[in-house]
């Protein structure tokens, strides 16, 4: 009777031996710990606050510039054709309707040279290029916060490194021999994540100032194309 006893408990005794042994055989593996952005930011500490308010004011300034750049680049192949068979025709009233009812800094700036018919031709090319210039600096309005993004964000995030690395040392004085690597934490969380952010900034402030820069140069060769041209189409006989 007691053989049988043994037997039966023997298994279960078994079975929670291997268990103990897996167990100890394979310790528990360790948590990931995951570090949200917003998380980061908050390490950061108050520098990533202007850091921050630089990035909206320059995602602002190149979407809003972007749209006026690219409208104001928009050349309608008839509309200097039109024009030419308006003057050839003596139809000046005409090409001035056409002008205020395309409302783009080449049509501003042709009107100005249509108005200026019958003055000396220095005249009307000294207009014209008066008007273009000051298309061009509407076109360049709040370029230079762009570029000053650019370098200021990268010189904020080295201010927090420097304040972040700082008040590491600072604690670690304090502590005198009881330093301990949470105490350092801290500082070094926002020396770190303030380049980083500042970096960032930085540099895609930097590209989109270049990308705005060359669409400005494009529409600057176009109107002194088209200026070139009305300067060509009144030396034309008529």
């Amino acid at each position: 009777m007691s053989s049988g006893i043994l037997l039966q408990i023997s298994p279960a005794s078994s079975v929670l031996t291997d268990t103990l042994t897996q167990t100890l055989a394979s310790p528990p593996q360790p948590t990931e710990i995951s570090l949200s952005i917003w998380d980061m930011a908050l390490k950061g500490g108050w520098i990533m606050l202007p850091i921050a308010l630089m990035s909206v004011v320059a995602i602002y300034i190149f979407i809003e510039r972007y749209i006026v750049i690219n409208r104001a680049s928009k050349d309608e192949h008839n509309f200097m054709n039109n024009i030419r068979d308006f003057i050839h025709n003596g139809r000046i009233d005409s090409a001035l309707s056409l002008c205020k009812n395309n409302r783009t800094p080449i049509a501003r700036m042709i009107e100005k040279g249509i108005i200026r018919i019958g003055k000396p031709l220095n005249d009307i090319n000294a207009a014209i290029e008066n008007v273009g210039k000051l298309e061009v600096s509407k076109l360049e309005k709040n370029l230079a916060a762009l570029a000053t993004v650019a370098g200021a964000a990268p010189m904020l995030g080295f201010l927090g490194t420097v304040t972040g690395m700082v008040q590491a040392f600072y604690d670690m004085s304090m502590a005198g021999n009881n330093i301990d690597i949470a105490l350092l934490s801290g500082g070094i969380y926002q020396a770190m994540i303030t380049t980083v952010a500042g970096l960032i900034v930085g540099i895609i402030a930097y590209i989109c100032y270049n990308i705005l820069v060359a669409r400005v140069e494009k529409v600057v060769f176009i109107l002194e194309a088209r200026a070139t041209e009305f300067m060509d189409l009144l030396h034309e006989p008529a």
